[in-house]
């Protein structure tokens, strides 16, 4: 008698959309895929990017959750939603928002449902750089140094700082406010039928990276660390957690409702989420040293080691190193880029203008697609010079080394030779050489970096990037085979929180599709990239006023 096949289901939120997928815990295999582009953030609703702020409902997300799950079901067909063991979910982050007692989103109660401070504050909203400066320096005053797990440096896309500037800027937000919530968090609670703020299992992915948790302070930094910062803040930490879970654990069990919604049993078990990037580098198997670069609108650049080998080494300037953020019993470390994608898309945005007027939607449409695909391939054609135009990638600030999203980019060496190819190239290496700024701090810190690994949208369609990239780092770079990383190192866990595998380190080397290309760094372009790589970190010195 054959025993029926067991599978999970992975959810991936990402900045624009949400994709699930169920997968076969046995080999990986994908069964059915489906993807929900958020329609009021399609819209611009909430949002106004001159001011760095970028909110999203949670309507948005709570729609596609449905949608792509009940969608995949039906295209898995009922043999298979009947064996559907487990459900666990990655999102973008620091993507907080401000919950009632209930655990409810307060977009979601009357006379919030459209208050921007009311909804999730996406990771991409900088609108808190005040803030985040000012806990830097508040920081400072105590003896204990409760930023040295986050690289030493706090960021306005972070936990406090959002919340403060949210609390300092709605009255109607604050009073209503009970707690606060990272997206990652909130999902599994919402999946599991919570109704008790206090009672959502927070990760130690999102806790630890984002929330100043550390088990060496015995949790969270003391009420009078925050007290100090802004009356407003009083208490605040009584009203958040005290323990953290990996994303191993379950969070508990399907509730009737959302069974009924979905056509699932209430046995399916729903794991502790954690963000986009760390499940990414576990669907993209990972491996301790190797720098897993999750490449899409911005970069997370994750590490994993093994605790005893790191001992007492703490790396500056990063987005910090977790105790089993990533895998657990192993340190988890994050960096990134804030622009990576975002870069390419906001040039090709720019070449585009004119076709909004001069052109139908349908012509517009084919020529913007072909932008990138074109600008590549000529770029790829020049000739590589020591005095080429030369770019700094700080489009949407600096997110690592050393945080800092006041910084702007900077394009230079322009004369009337520069065609739109010229650019792009240069936008191209700059990214590459804030990616190698990333890996030179880990090794400069005690932190070998024995190669990358390449995941996401960019990394799988443009070769003429990676290349650059090996050929900037120095080091050859492997593409991971599988199109949805994040959603499948969801599955990988969800197939851990089922039971179905003892430890995560299983389930990926089950369930993990390997590598289907490698790029090794060009030889002759090597020493010039180096030389380039110097001029660029001159630039940047001169933009930051060093």
């Amino acid at each position: 008698m054959n025993t029926p096949s067991s599978y999970v289901i992975g959810v991936d939120y990402g900045t624009d959309s949400v994709r699930s997928v169920i997968i076969n815990t046995a080999d990986g295999y994908e069964v059915a895929s489906s993807v929900f582009y958020y329609p009021r953030w399609k819209d611009g609703l909430y949002c106004n990017a001159s001011d760095n702020l970028f909110r999203q409902h949670p309507l948005d997300y709570v729609e596609g959750l449905e949608y792509t799950i009940t969608d995949c079901l039906q295209k898995a067909g009922a043999s298979v939603a009947a064996n559907i063991k487990g459900i666990s979910v990655d999102t973008t982050g620091s993507t907080p928002v401000a919950v009632d007692a209930t655990g409810t989103p307060l977009a979601l109660l009357p006379g919030f449902e459209h208050n921007h401070n009311a909804m999730f504050v996406l990771w991409k909203d900088h609108i808190s750089v005040k803030e985040a400066a000012e806990l830097n320096a508040h920081a400072t005053k105590f003896p204990v140094n409760y930023l040295q797990f986050v690289g030493g440096i706090y960021s306005s896309e972070w936990f406090w700082a959002k919340l403060l500037h949210v609390l300092r800027e709605d009255e109607a937000v604050r009073k209503a406010a009970h707690s606060w919530v990272e997206h990652c968090d909130w999902i599994p609670f919402l999946l599991t039928g919570g109704n008790d703020a206090k009672a959502i299992k927070r990760g130690v992915c999102s806790a630890g990276h984002k929330s100043l948790w550390a088990a060496e302070f015995g949790g969270l930094p003391p009420d009078e660390f925050f007290a100090s910062w802004d009356a407003l803040l009083t208490g605040f930490t009584s009203k958040l957690f005290t323990e953290t879970y990996t994303s191993a654990q379950a969070a508990g069990t399907l509730s009737k409702e959302w069974a009924t919604r979905l056509g699932l049993s209430t046995d399916v078990v729903i794991g502790v989420g954690a963000f986009d990037c760390h499940m990414g580098a576990v669907g993209g198997q990972i491996e301790p040293y190797y720098l897993s670069k999750v490449m899409g609108t911005s970069t997370c650049d994750m590490l994993v080691a093994p605790k005893a080998e790191v001992k007492d080494t703490l790396v500056k300037g990063i987005c910090g190193q977790v105790d089993g953020s990533i895998i657990p019993g192993m340190i988890g470390m994050e960096a990134g880029q804030s622009a990576f994608g975002d870069t390419y898309a906001w040039f090709k945005n720019l070449l585009a203008w004119p076709l909004q007027f001069l052109t139908d939607a349908q012509q517009k449409q084919e020529i913007s697609d072909k932008i990138i695909i074109e600008l590549s391939r000529q770029a790829a054609a020049l000739p590589l010079q020591e005095d080429d135009e030369l770019a700094i990638d700080w489009l949407n600030g600096r997110r690592t080394p050393d945080a800092n999203q006041l910084l702007t980019a900077s394009l230079t060496g322009l004369n009337l030779g520069t065609t739109a190819p010229h650019i792009f190239k240069a936008w191209v290496e700059a990214t590459c050489f804030g990616a190698k700024a990333i890996a030179d701090r880990f090794v400069s810190e005690g932190i070998p970096v024995k190669g990358l690994i390449g995941l996401g949208g960019v990394a799988k369609k443009s070769p003429y990037i990676m290349q650059t990239m090996a050929d900037v780092m120095n080091m050859p770079i492997r593409i991971h085979k599988s199109e949805q990383t994040c959603a499948a190192g969801a599955a990988m866990f969800a197939a851990t929180a089922a039971g179905i595998y003892s430890k995560v380190e299983d389930a990926m080397n089950a369930m993990g599709q390997g590598f289907d290309a490698e790029y090794h760094p060009n030889k002759a372009n090597v020493a010039l990239y180096a030389k380039r790589y110097e001029q660029y970190k001159a630039l940047g010195k001169f933009i930051e006023g060093k």
